[in-house]
């Protein structure tokens, strides 16, 4: 039998805690997902899958290459993809997959940072948009009259039908929604009405435990999420400081309600594609991924957007059905991240992913999702924003390491010449998180005698991880920058320092 095929669905900037099979709780339900549902139901439900850099571009780099971003050199938006790290897109395709990509791509502007290793696609441009959006291919651009999330699935559809049905195939349909501005299709507006959205228990978090440089970003939905983008005025007497309370509960469900309607087009969209597959008879041997780039702060803490270390921003949504090979209505709560994907699509295919993809620095949990009992699976994962004091949400540069039940965050404070940051140097500052019992990450406890033997450990942890994926922690001003630029011999070097050299195009 030819395949597996794999079908990878990825959204942009979807909370996994705005998908309704990951809240067992029906009353911390804040939408109906019952599409996205049905790969929980047919597969398997990821727990605890975690980005390695929560922001965009970055993470698509880590997705396709399954390395950290010193090694892909996307480390913010402002950069672009080193394309001598090899892709499991690559591999697969000269294994013979038929490919093809629609969508958001994001890993640069420039002719040399089209997509490449794909049979057919086609792309927005940056961000793209909502509404009849251009798109770009290898045959030029153009407009294309719709809404993105139905026109991503028609030419995902398209393909499908006509591709060769002797061969497998791998299809990547990246959906720009629910990103920011959140422009929902007419058909979902009568959804989620003012009022009716459950409010996150952190909305009013006050963050007095926090270091001052995750109190000084930009990302309060009362202070910094402009009401223009919530498409109303907002009302005179919710202006002030006094007000603040009233406002943020204003535009939390103004915000709200318009990302979960952009939501609502994924799922439909979701369900499209599954339908025309079952139609295909192709389901059984086929990979079906459904996942997001990061998460998103949906309120909590009063925040929206990502980029910072704590949960909501940090786990990805992750649900796999594969009929032929998986358990239906399984579990896994392994510790995994996003530069894993691809030796576990390159492990479904068959391929051995330290000869076909030598650069990895991830591990195929394919097992874990077959159920297995993995004894020597990591414990901690390791995360690192570099984007240092954005011109946006200032978010610090941060790096730091998170157990089960622990979560140590080191704000450094510079940004090390990485594209998008200020040369601005912050005091640096730690943040210790017991998840034990403090699961909302609301106390700060890095200062707190009681935890410091914890406090060393993880310290401990953080370095060996550092050490294990040849990331160079700050040590102040005279630490060396890497280098942001694909085009350079320490970029070379980084780039193969995990393998024989890629081959060039």
């Amino acid at each position: 039998m030819p395949g597996p095929n794999l079908v990878f669905v990825m959204s942009d900037d979807h909370a996994a805690h705005a998908i309704s099979a990951y809240c067992d709780n029906t009353s911390s339900r804040i939408n109906s997902t019952p599409h996205l549902d049905r790969l929980a139901q047919d597969g398997v439900r990821m727990d605890a899958t975690y980005c390695t850099n929560s922001i965009c571009s970055p993470s698509r780099a880590s997705i396709l290459t399954g390395t950290y971003s010193h090694v892909n050199g996307v480390a913010s938006i402002f950069t672009e993809l080193d394309y001598r790290v090899p892709t499991f897109a690559e591999v697969l395709k000269d294994a013979g997959y038929q490919t093809a990509l629609f969508g958001k791509w994001h890993l640069g502007e420039r002719a040399e940072s089209a997509p490449r290793h794909f049979d057919e696609w086609r792309v927005f441009p940056g961000q793209g948009d909502y509404v009849d959006p251009l798109m770009i291919g290898p045959d030029g651009a153009a407009t294309v009259s719709g809404y993105a999330t139905d026109i991503v699935t028609d030419q995902s559809i398209g393909w499908l039908r006509q591709r060769d049905p002797e061969r497998p195939f791998l299809l990547l349909v990246h959906h720009k929604a629910p990103h920011r501005p959140w422009v929902p299709d007419e058909k979902h507006k009568h959804l989620y009405p003012v009022g009716s959205i459950p409010e996150p228990s952190t909305l009013y978090d006050d963050h007095s435990t926090r270091s001052q440089a995750v109190r000084g970003v930009r990302m309060s939905v009362a202070d910094d999420l402009g009401a223009d983008e919530l498409g109303e005025d907002l009302p005179d007497e919710l202006r002030g400081p006094e007000n603040r309370e009233a406002r943020m509960r204003w535009k939390y469900q103004r915000y709200l309600r318009d990302y979960l309607q952009c939501v609502q087009s994924i799922d439909d969209n979701v369900g499209r594609l599954l339908d025309v597959l079952d139609e295909e008879g192709v389901s059984d041997n086929t990979v079906v991924v459904y996942t997001s780039d990061q998460g998103f702060f949906l309120g909590d803490h009063g925040w929206f957007d990502k980029r910072l270390m704590f949960d909501e921003s940090l786990q990805m949504p992750m649900l796999i059905r594969w009929p032929a090979a998986l358990p239906a209505g399984s579990t896994c709560d392994a510790m995994v991240t996003n530069v894993d994907f691809a030796a576990t699509f390159l492990d479904m295919a068959g391929l051995d992913t330290a000869s076909a993809l030598p650069t990895s620095q991830g591990r195929s949990f394919l097992p874990l999702l077959r159920g297995e009992q993995v004894p020597d699976w990591p414990e901690a994962m390791y995360y690192r924003y570099w984007e240092h004091d954005d011109p946006i949400h200032h978010a610090p540069a941060h790096y730091g390491v998170r157990t089960k039940e622990f979560k140590l965050i080191h704000y450094y404070g510079a940004g090390l010449g990485v594209p998008g940051s200020s040369e601005r140097l912050f005091e640096s500052e730690w943040e210790l998180y017991d998840l034990r019992t403090d699961p909302e990450e609301l106390v700060n406890v890095a200062d707190d005698p009681a935890y410091a033997e914890h406090r060393a450990t993880l310290a401990e942890q953080l370095a060996e991880l550092q050490a294990r994926y040849a990331d160079l922690p700050y040590e102040g001003p005279s630490t060396e920058r890497p280098s942001w630029s694909w085009a350079d011999e320490k970029s070379i070097a980084m780039a193969t320092r995990y393998g024989e050299r890629p081959k060039s195009e």
